[in-house]
């Protein structure tokens, strides 16, 4: 159970959330600077509160209490979800969903919450817009081709379209290079170097250090991994159940999908990672399961050089072997 004098559980939805504390009961705010003032009332010296990622809703709350200097954290909603399930809890509702984020937060060990630095919110926005403008480029493609394939590539429609998907595509090359000029004005020592391990472009360079902080956040590279959904998970139970371990698939799918690309490269030009492919394969695994070890790799070697501050050497591992064998 955590020691401090008050837990708060935190149920927010876009315009309202409820708090519920074992010591004061019930309150309910707006999500605003004014109900946010209100709420401050209700809270303690040594209050800690704790509420799910909800989106966005959560992190003008999340910002204000932090700079009040109140303690926060911010529990991903599926664990919520499976301790309310463990405690077989049938009511939904926001005020009970508070309850049980506040008994959660006395329950399990808390880790405290600190807002990201401003341009890495702003680098986190840029990048939701681009992936945005990307659906809206697919989209219009899409439609062209379909026109294409009926034989109607001429018209006010197909002209309009074309218009519209060159705007976007501008849009694109804007946004990416004010993500790039954010990045090099704040990390560029970091974005050159990690550009500098073969397979890793600097999209996914800028990619990997505006969704990790500079991997600030993590003390070792399982935990990029397990951030990521790239860590395997074992699927077996006594002498029956022996399942076909897989990765976890959790966090952000673009960063996967842009190491898995990135693996196919590496495969020829990264020393270390073609020797791992090989070396898989060699085994008899599939070709699938050696580029997701192989994107693993990548995310590895990203760390050590954002951590270590040393550019890609593609005899580290074979001189670091040597050196041990003597």
């Amino acid at each position: 159970m955590n020691k401090v004098n008050q837990i708060i559980g935190i149920d927010i939805s876009k315009d309202t959330f409820n708090a519920y504390s074992l010591r004061m009961g019930d309150a309910n705010s707006s999500n605003n600077l004014k109900g946010f003032k209100a709420f401050e009332k209700f809270l303690e010296k040594e209050s800690w509160c704790v509420m799910e990622a909800t989106g966005s809703y959560h992190h003008q709350l999340a910002t204000y209490l932090y700079e009040k200097g109140y303690k926060v954290s911010i529990v991903n909603p599926l664990v919520i979800k499976r301790f309310i399930q463990m405690k077989l809890r049938q009511t939904k509702t926001d005020k009970s969903d508070a309850r049980m984020i506040a008994l959660y937060g006395t329950e399990q060990p808390l880790q405290e919450w600190y807002p990201d630095p401003e341009y890495i919110e702003q680098c986190k926005m840029i990048g939701s817009a681009v992936n945005l403008y990307f659906k809206q480029s697919t989209a219009l493609k899409n439609k062209l081709h379909s026109l294409e394939s009926k034989g109607s590539m001429t018209g006010a429609l197909v002209r309009s379209l074309k218009r519209q998907l060159k705007n976007v595509q501008k849009e694109i090359d804007k946004m990416e290079v004010e993500l790039e000029l954010l990045i090099k004005n704040n990390e560029g020592e970091m974005l050159t170097k990690l550009s500098t391990i073969p397979g890793i472009g600097r999209k996914t360079a800028m990619l990997l250090i505006s969704s990790t902080n500079g991997f600030k956040m993590f003390e070792n590279h399982n935990q990029v991994s397990s951030y990521f959904g790239l860590a395997p998970m074992e699927r077996t139970s006594g002498s029956s159940v022996r399942g076909r371990s897989r990765i976890t698939k959790t966090g952000d799918v673009k960063i996967r999908n842009h190491l898995f690309m990135c693996s196919f490269t590496a495969c020829s030009s990264n020393k270390q990672c073609k020797a791992l492919y090989d070396r898989i394969v060699a085994k008899g695994k599939s070709k699938k399961l050696a580029l997701i070890a192989v994107s693993n790799k990548l995310l590895k070697q990203a760390y050590a050089i954002a951590k270590t501050g040393l550019e890609y050497d593609s005899e580290y591992r074979s001189v670091r072997q040597t050196t041990l064998l003597k």
